[in-house]
């Protein structure tokens, strides 16, 4: 076999290769990180945008910073297995770790300020499959696009006069969910909210058969009603509390909802509902058992990216799960380069 060419002709040919390697790597680089197009929403831009007005808080979640962490169990009663091959949903008892939270980047908010209650949980099956989803007690989502989130996340610190009402104007999906919102109608406990998936996914059943569904997690629990108002004269901290004294009383629980879509429903727009009257399936029971704390507890470092599915549940054609999945993992870069600045204990942490 002939030797390779020796010598400054072939050191120069060398150097070039390297060179268009490197530079090929960089644009695939800056492309992703929309350097060359300054138009185009990247993970750094929607995480930017969630900051408040007087920058995050570092070593927190960049949104959901608010929360407090449990462990317990999903208890699988066999139904969701015609649906979904997925171990989650065979019968039996799968560990179950979650956090309760504020949909607030801001870990010092009081609790009556913040509308958004969630549910980030991970249950992960005997055959070590991980199934991750963050849910909301909202029915719907504020708006059908991730573009469109960017541009609401933007109108606080917009200057243009009506910058809100020109936003709604914009998109008039945003009713339902400013509806919703504006409600006085709260609850007075994170173990009596709903939660609620609002993506689309895909369930695979053993033959293969594709079937679309929402998911929620609907509360055992009686509400109990509340104003802000009353919430706010509660304390700023009392959902938090709350939690702590309801579990450590007896084990909350939650049942598992899928819903199946007909022909026609929307998969790709969490704004819009579903009919009512679509067919649901009980797929089995979370039990919270034992609230963790917050501050480095198992919680800490699961980044609850909806898109860590196991086999027998896949993505949908809504865009959401892959913008959310991607500003998952900006923010939990961000704030685990910033560990010393995290609280030790729960005593540091904001107020």
């Amino acid at each position: 076999m002939p030797l390779p060419p020796s010598g400054p002709r072939s050191t120069l040919a060398s150097l070039a290769v390297i060179a268009a390697i490197c530079a090929g790597a960089i644009g695939a680089l800056a492309y992703t990180a929309g350097w060359l197009s300054p138009d185009r929403l990247t993970s750094t831009k929607l995480v930017d945008a969630l900051a408040p007005s007087n920058g995050p808080v570092p070593g927190y979640r960049r949104n959901h910073a608010k929360g407090i962490c449990f462990t317990g169990v999903f208890e699988a009663n066999g139904n969701g297995a015609a649906l979904s091959r997925a171990r989650a949903f065979q019968t039996g008892r799968h560990p179950a770790l979650g956090r309760f939270n504020l949909g607030t980047p801001d870990p010092g908010a009081p609790d009556a300020t913040v509308r958004v209650r969630g549910l980030g949980l991970q249950i992960t099956a005997e055959d070590g499959a991980v199934w991750r989803t963050a849910m909301i007690n909202a029915p719907v989502f504020p708006v059908s696009s991730p573009e469109a989130f960017y541009a609401l996340l933007r109108v606080p610190a917009s200057k243009a006069p009506n910058a809100m009402a020109a936003f709604v104007a914009a998109h008039p999906e945003f009713a339902p969910f400013g509806a919703w919102a504006k409600s006085p109608d709260w609850t007075a406990s994170y173990a009596q909210e709903p939660y609620n998936g609002l993506n689309a996914f895909l369930l695979i059943n053993a033959s293969g058969a594709e079937q679309a569904v929402r998911w929620s997690f609907r509360p055992q629990a009686q509400a109990e009603r509340i104003t802000p108002g009353d919430l706010a004269k509660r304390g700023e901290a009392y959902l938090e509390r709350e939690i702590i004294e309801r579990v450590a009383a007896a084990p909350q629980r939650w049942s598992l909802i899928l819903t199946v879509a007909e022909p026609g429903d929307p998969t790709a727009d969490p704004s819009r509902a579903w009919p009512e009257g679509r067919r649901s399936v009980e797929a089995g029971i979370l039990v919270v058992e034992r609230i963790e704390p917050e501050a480095d507890g198992p919680c800490r470092d699961v980044n609850f990216d909806p898109t860590i599915l196991p086999d027998g549940i896949r993505v949908s054609d809504d865009p959401f799960p892959a913008a959310r999945s991607a500003a998952y993992a900006r923010s939990y870069d961000l704030r685990t380069a910033e560990a010393k600045d995290y609280p030790r204990s729960a005593a540091e942490a904001p107020r």
